[in-house]
């Protein structure tokens, strides 16, 4: 009888745990990774006018595995790209004037663009160095795009991204 108990307990165990186990194979992509610089010190990840560290650190991980599934795209099987955020800036802000109950509310305006920084290093399945260097992503015209992520809180951050990936990378090949 314990031991059917202790199953049981087990497989809730595996359950609560697979999905921090998905998210974190995610960022851990064999052809990504994805190392996000003390995400606590970014200018603005918050999801609040008063921020929580948890939700500070979920949105910073949303991109960097947005990041890890992009770029997966773009990065030969044999190839691994590594990337260092070091810091992000949400296209927005909270502002302390508004509404009592809206403290959550993220305002866009073109006065708060979109901003991150990384650098990369792209090997070759020989360990050679195919590409590398600092980005400073921005994008001051960012409200002047269309975007089928209307309803996606990091719709413009994402479109840094999707920027960069295309000018510094080529698609991967299917095999």
């Amino acid at each position: 009888m314990k031991t059917k108990h202790f199953i049981i307990a087990a497989l809730f165990g595996l359950a609560a745990v697979s999905p921090a186990l998905a998210q974190e194979a995610a960022a851990t992509n064999s052809k990504v990774l994805v190392e996000l610089d003390n995400p606590l010190k970014f200018t603005d990840v918050r999801d609040a006018y008063l921020p929580s560290d948890k939700g500070q650190i979920a949105n910073a991980e949303m991109v960097r595995d947005y990041i890890v599934q992009k770029a997966s795209e773009y990065v030969p099987d044999s190839y691994k790209l590594d990337v260092k955020i070091t810091n992000i800036d949400m296209a927005g802000d909270f502002e302390p004037w508004g509404k009592a109950d809206a403290d959550d509310v993220r305002i866009i305006k073109d006065i708060y663009p979109p901003r991150i920084d990384l650098s990369f290093k792209l090997v070759d399945s020989a360990g050679n160095v195919v590409k590398e260097g600092t980005r400073e992503l921005r994008d001051l015209n960012f409200l002047m795009k269309i975007d089928i992520r209307r309803s996606d809180p990091l719709r413009h951050e994402k479109a840094l991204i999707d920027d960069w990936i295309k000018k510094d990378f080529k698609p991967a090949k299917a095999g």
